[in-house]
């Protein structure tokens, strides 16, 4: 099962992918959560990311699909993978897609969370105030405004990757305001669709 998540920042992907990966044993490969790594183990992709994360900007396609190749290769992946936050640009779409090809592999479904994004900024303020109680720190990109940017950056170079999913006929719409578990329901319901159709 290759699967990819998309919307907007805050629209619960993670959670989601967290799911999915317990119920299919495949990885969920986050590119927030590679590049966090390779900036915690300070490795030059991972110094150079870190600059434009921390202004709440988005890394280069280059940095980013070099990880992805090489996240894709490893074992844990060889029956599947979910994809959370790439593509993030149709440029990286096109080139998830030659990467694929080269592999002799292709995307099941593209799922997209689609949000009232006048909501997500209160529910992130909440994650973030939530991190503070439980005594964890509060990731870099909950600040509001950060936030607010990533949110811009989204619409500006994300959102166009879900007409191109929707021409190759891979989209399914979820509803993400719904609760977690009524997302979680939506997303088995496509996902069985796809298994009766193999």
């Amino acid at each position: 099962m290759r699967l990819i998540l998309v919307g907007p920042p805050g629209a619960g992907k993670g959670t989601q992918a967290t799911r999915l990966v317990e119920k299919y044993s495949i990885p969920q490969l986050s590119t927030g959560d590679m590049l966090r790594a390779a900036v915690a183990a300070q490795t030059p992709v991972g110094v150079k990311a870190k600059e434009v994360m921390d202004a709440g900007g988005l890394v280069s396609d280059e940095i980013v699909v070099g990880i992805i190749r090489d996240r894709i290769g490893e074992d844990d992946a060889k029956n599947g993978f979910i994809l959370d936050g790439f593509p993030r640009t149709l440029a990286q779409a096109e080139a998830l897609d030659q990467m694929l090809q080269d592999s002799g592999l292709k995307l099941n479904a593209v799922l997209e969370l689609r949000v009232d994004q006048t909501k997500l900024v209160d529910r992130i303020i909440k994650r973030a105030e939530d991190a503070k109680a439980a005594g964890e720190p509060v990731r870099k990109d909950d600040d509001p405004e950060v936030f607010k940017q990533r949110l811009e950056a989204y619409n500006r170079d994300t959102a166009i990757v879900v007409p191109y999913y929707e021409k190759t006929g891979l989209l399914s719409v979820v509803d993400g305001m719904q609760s977690i578990d009524e997302v979680t329901a939506s997303v088995e319901s496509i996902l069985q669709g796809l298994d009766e159709k193999v």
